[in-house]
């Protein structure tokens, strides 16, 4: 989503990301095009799933780490990924024209805009309170690391821990982004 060459500190590529798949979201919205539909669908699964295991790995160790309520946080916010994958899981399975993607996309949204108003609005400007300018500007480099290295489709049965992405994701990305390219699904 972001570039790599991106100069702000993590909390700046998290609201990109943010922005990204939601503009994307409203895209798919607009579209009529069924491939295109799809293409847009699949590549907005695939940079939410990055996001979300980067903020895993990385981000919500850090909650827990510095902010005071940081494990009750960390909790909900892995709660919703586990129901956004859920959902992801639905919009990968059918087609784009049905009633069930309508809903499902529905559904999606429902719950993005309130992570993204949950992480916006509370949880990174304490982080940004808690955790000093050059850490975060560190933490940046490794979330767009593990984004690379990601799995790109949703997986709602594996563990959503921090261990478990850095031990196992990277071979579950590369998997991935092999039936990616062997089935031609866009990922960008």
């Amino acid at each position: 989503m972001t570039s790599p060459q991106h100069s702000g500190d993590v909390i700046d590529i998290l609201i990109a990301d943010h922005r990204d798949v939601t503009a994307l979201i409203g895209n798919i919205r607009t579209v009529t095009d069924p491939m295109v539909r799809r293409d847009l669908t699949d590549t907005a699964i695939s940079e939410l799933v990055r996001h979300a295991v980067a903020e895993e790995m990385y981000i919500y160790p850090a909650m827990r780490d510095h902010l005071p309520d940081g494990d009750k946080a960390v909790e909900h916010d892995v709660e919703e990924h586990k129901e956004l994958e859920q959902t992801m899981k639905r919009l990968e399975d059918v087609d784009v024209s049905s009633p069930e993607f309508d809903e499902a996309l529905r559904k999606l949204e429902e719950i993005l805009a309130d992570h993204v108003q949950d992480e916006e609005t509370e949880q990174f400007p304490q982080l940004r309170q808690h955790i000093p300018a050059e850490k975060l500007v560190e933490l940046a480099g490794k979330v767009e690391t593990a984004k690379k290295l990601a799995p790109t489709r949703p997986h709602p049965g594996a563990p959503n821990a921090e261990l478990f992405h850095k031990l196992v994701g990277p071979g579950v990305g590369l998997v991935d982004r092999l039936r990616d390219k062997l089935t031609g699904r866009a990922t960008k």
